[in-house]
């Protein structure tokens, strides 16, 4: 492929001008979450005055991938439970799969399972924070509606390659554009100052070697990509399971007894998850005024 042509999906992808805009609470909320100062209430109050906003991150909160026991009911306590980097990224989420949900209803479904799968996963190995774990698996993909939007031709191609040679969207990608959809999802999630610890296992989830600083949470994020693929979960246009990352394995650690139990623990979480999928999309779908 022509580098120069590569070049000019690098600048249509990184520009993004179809995706919409983010909502400038999340600027506000950039320069509060770095000011030692903010009170959880503080925060509170500023994300409390976007009521629809609002409903969506504790609609998001409460759903199975997080698996609180309690009902979360109020911004002050979301802050409180899962930190204000989460409940930032939390936002920029509700934002863009508003989207998701409109333009490819299976890839939100597949991304809410692997987000699922990376919090079981995150909270067996013990790792610090399993919520921004989670929530670098509910992005992981976010670079695929990247190129659905900014790149419609270049996406009916990739389609075509991966019907008629049964290759894997990523293959497809890679002939086409001459990058990934990872790597485009890695290119957002850097322009929405998102911190690195969920920029680099969108970029790198499908090579946690290229990880810098966020190996171990790159790995989860790839091994439950892998997992959830396993339970043919979401995304039915791009059905191949990719393959595991050697260096993946190694950096998990994880034993067979270890599989069965979170393959048990991801079986009783994914039937919520699905409900939870399942009542977004009747909401979206009820008439005005119901």
């Amino acid at each position: 492929m022509e580098e120069a042509k590569r070049q000019d999906f690098r600048a249509a992808l990184r520009q993004t001008k179809n995706l919409p805009t983010l909502p400038g609470i999340v600027s506000k909320l950039a320069r509060m979450a770095d000011d030692p100062d903010t009170t959880t209430e503080h925060m509170g109050r500023v994300i409390g005055q976007d009521y629809i906003l609002s409903a969506k991150l504790l609609k998001l909160v409460n759903s199975a991938f997080y698996g609180f026991p309690q009902r979360i009911s109020s911004i002050s306590s979301a802050i409180i439970l899962l930190g204000f980097n989460v409940v930032k990224s939390l936002i920029i989420s509700a934002s863009i799969f508003e989207v998701m949900e409109d333009q490819d209803v299976e890839l939100w479904q597949h991304s809410l399972g692997c987000a699922v799968v990376s919090s079981v996963i995150a909270s067996r190995l013990g790792v610090k924070d399993p919520e921004e774990v989670s929530t670098a698996g509910l992005i992981h993909d976010i670079g695929k509606v990247a190129i659905k939007m900014e790149l419609p031709e270049e996406y009916e191609m990739i389609n075509r390659l991966m019907r008629e040679r049964r290759m894997s969207m990523r293959q497809a990608e890679l002939e086409v554009l001459g990058l990934d959809h990872a790597e485009a999802g890695g290119w957002l999630a850097k322009g929405w100052n998102l911190p690195k610890k969920l920029i680099e296992p969108v970029a790198c989830h499908h090579d946690p070697r290229k990880a810098h600083d966020e190996q171990l949470s790159s790995a989860i994020v790839h091994f439950s990509d892998i997992v959830i693929r396993g339970f043919g979960y979401g995304h039915a246009t791009d059905r191949k399971v990719p393959m595991l990352s050697k260096r993946a394995w190694e950096l998990l650690g994880l034993a067979p007894a270890d599989i069965d139990a979170i393959v048990e623990q991801v079986e009783e979480k994914l039937w919520d998850v699905k409900g939870f999928s399942l009542e977004i999309k009747a909401e979206d779908q009820a008439p005005e005024g119901n």
